[in-house]
């Protein structure tokens, strides 16, 4: 199930999700083959992108986590592709799978330079769920916040928390979809 949404019009976007799976990497070609549209890009992890290559035919790209410098390089690459027009980055902050809880792990500061650098581009958090208690079946929730556009002034690590808190939130109510009834 998915909460509604579509992005603005002629507003490029930044997505970030919380990352508690393997195949959330695939979400991002999902939702903007059904919902957004956009001329989408994501970041990957080098070494995850050398071990499955078929994700940079599907738009993603590769970041060095472990060296600034290259991530830098990469992240400004992300900037260079949010300069088209009707673009969107996906971006997973925690910057690894990490176990699935109510509240994200601390993010890279990935997600606040690009902020920082960005001028009119909406960042939106993404929180995806999946519930094993139903049935048989998995039930894979998707919610998709508002858009969040903190003071550019504050620093990266205040900026990374407010990114958190928000993808927090919204992490509880793609849970609460679970008990909602479905439309």
């Amino acid at each position: 199930m998915i909460q509604n949404y579509s992005p603005k019009n002629d507003v490029n976007t930044v997505y970030y999700l919380n990352h508690n799976y393997w195949w959330d990497a695939l979400i991002p070609l999902y939702l903007n083959e059904k919902y957004f549209r956009q001329q989408a890009r994501a970041l990957m992890e080098d070494t995850q992108m050398l071990q499955y290559g078929f994700f940079s035919r599907i738009g993603a790209f590769s970041i060095n986590l472990n060296n600034p410098k290259l991530s830098i390089l990469s992240l400004r690459y992300a900037l260079d592709s949010l300069r088209r027009l009707n673009s969107s980055v996906f971006i997973y902050p925690e910057g690894k799978i990490v176990p699935a809880s109510e509240h994200c792990e601390l993010f890279k500061d990935g997600l606040s330079w690009l902020y920082q650098k960005t001028e009119s581009i909406d960042f939106v958090p993404i929180a995806l769920n999946i519930d094993y208690s139903k049935a048989s079946k998995p039930e894979f929730n998707i919610y998709i916040g508002k858009s969040v556009n903190p003071d550019k002034t504050l620093d990266r690590k205040e900026l990374s928390n407010l990114f958190k808190e928000e993808l927090d939130k919204i992490i509880v109510k793609a849970r609460g979809m679970n008990h909602q009834v479905h439309s």
